[in-house]
């Protein structure tokens, strides 16, 4: 899908609601018998094909037991003023904050990638000018797929998910890691990958690592 694509689509999702959502869950459970019919029209409405990118913050224990939470929270703030205009710039939208947090999308794989390498690249740069035990450092999970986008505040599904389980458990700081959804839709563009793999819960994830 093309960025123009994305970007009609980003206006016309605010016509979307939560409630809406939660009437259309709510008639599965009174009418099951309508159940295929409108799980159907769920999917028809909030459903989108997108790449997913979850930031997360490192050192939320580290800073908070050291300073408070305040100072975590002032550095929460700033990670956001910096990271926001990186994604804007590069097509995508925040979805929302969670904590130490960022969940974005994007149209397309790369976009989210150039993303993730703006934000680390203006993060080192701050860095340089603040105290080392107030450097902000992010890790990323970049996922591509079918999901659900409630108005443009909140997503869900499987692409999701394993973004933010190589986002917040996998990636160390400064690493961008992908799912192999989203390397297949990154596949014949110049960027270069490596495949890697962990065992979680006794299941063997295979993910990629994004070069350079």
């Amino acid at each position: 899908m093309d960025n123009n694509s994305f970007e009609g689509e980003k206006s016309s999702a605010l016509s979307n609601s939560r409630e809406n959502l939660e009437r259309s869950l709510s008639d599965i459970i009174n009418f099951p018998e309508r159940r295929a019919e409108i799980i159907q029209t769920i999917e028809n409405t909030f459903g989108q094909c997108r790449a997913v990118l979850v930031l997360d913050m490192s050192g939320f224990s580290r800073t908070t037991q050291q300073y408070g939470i305040i100072s975590f929270l002032l550095m929460i703030h700033q990670m956001k003023l910096i990271c926001r205009p990186c994604v804007e710039q590069s097509g995508g939208i925040v979805i929302k904050a969670d904590a130490d947090n960022l969940f974005c999308l994007f149209g397309t794989v790369a976009d989210a990638v150039k993303s993730s390498r703006e934000i680390i690249t203006r993060l080192n740069t701050v860095n340089m000018v603040m105290p080392m035990d107030r450097h902000l450092y992010v890790s990323f999970g970049i996922g591509y797929g079918k999901i659900l986008n409630i108005a443009n505040q909140d997503i869900f599904g499987d692409e999701v998910n394993l973004a933010c389980k190589l986002g917040e458990d996998i990636a160390m700081k400064g690493e961008v890691l992908l799912t192999s959804a989203a390397k297949t839709e990154l596949d014949g563009l110049d960027i270069v990958t490596r495949e890697e793999s962990v065992s979680i819960s006794g299941i063997s994830l295979t993910y990629y690592y994004v070069e350079g």
